[in-house]
């Protein structure tokens, strides 16, 4: 009896750690985002002469619509989500493509093709910078669309194709065996068997491909001039500048920028959850 006793002040003490932690977590991660909010409510003036941590005092509201109008955020978003949208279904249907070839195809050529893909993990933005933009300016893709969407898809693929590869040859190999024996082709089991048990693994690269294309600035600067080709933090980063920056409404650009990301975690919060909890379980 004393020994039940015992585990159960042990576990009550275990999930009040637990809870308090995960409290703490929620504080520093909600704490920000409603940090900022308050703020895009404020003058440059209200925000640079009273504290931080004030409440705005009077509430201005003109920030947004200002934000909007300047930051030209119609024609920002749109083009944001063409890029990400577009990105994101390319690098799960071609990673995985490829991802099936390598672990479940055998052909001499796999190392060979394996390796070059994985080696573009080791790449940065930085280093292929200035050849990325001969390479799309000698193509005469530079200011377009498809100009912006090949690099953003060819610089995320190594990442798709490593997980999905990784993920993909953990399947039983009697599953794809079983198929082809029933006269399978490698399309028909690569759609009715490999894409939905790795259904896990797909919503991983999504989450990373969507974070980092929607917030990428750099590349999206060197490939396009136009405002009709450019993407949200490009009008974000109008706000700011070497001598001056109005708070208020780059405050209010931030919070337009993140309330798309909010909406997509908000929308597929379960299929997050889930998929990131079967990755794990089957990693």
């Amino acid at each position: 009896m004393a020994d039940v006793r015992k585990l159960t002040k042990g576990s009550l003490f275990s999930t009040v750690i637990i809870y308090l932690v995960m409290a703490a977590f929620t504080v520093l991660a909600v704490y920000p985002i409603v940090w900022l909010v308050i703020q895009s409510f404020k003058t440059t003036q209200d925000y640079m002469l009273h504290s931080k941590l004030a409440l705005p005092d009077p509430v201005f509201l003109k920030n947004y619509p200002q934000s909007w109008v300047r930051g030209n955020f119609g024609q920002l978003i749109v083009n944001s989500v063409i890029y990400t949208s577009v990105t994101v279904v390319a690098i799960i249907v071609f990673g995985f493509m490829a991802g099936f070839a390598f672990s479940k195809i055998p052909s001499k050529a796999t190392p060979f093709l394996h390796g070059s893909f994985i080696i573009g993990i080791l790449l940065t933005l930085q280093s292929i910078m200035v050849p990325l933009f001969l390479m799309v300016n000698a193509a005469h893709l530079y200011n377009t669309r498809i100009g912006v969407l090949i690099p953003y898809i060819g610089i995320g693929l190594p990442m798709g194709v490593y997980l999905s590869t990784e993920y993909i040859r953990s399947i039983p190999d009697a599953l794809i065996e079983s198929a082809r024996i029933d006269g399978a082709k490698y399309l028909r089991i690569f759609s009715a068997i490999i894409i939905p048990m790795a259904a896990p693994v797909a919503v991983t690269v999504a989450i990373m491909t969507v974070t980092g294309t929607w917030n990428e600035f750099m590349l999206i600067n060197i490939l396009a001039s136009s405002d009709k080709i450019k993407s949200v933090p490009v009008g974000i980063a109008r706000f700011s500048g070497a001598l001056a920056s109005d708070y208020g409404k780059q405050f209010a650009a931030l919070v337009i920028g993140l309330i798309p990301m909010v909406l997509f975690y908000a929308i597929f919060r379960k299929q997050i959850t889930k998929g990131v909890a079967g990755g794990a379980v089957k990693g």
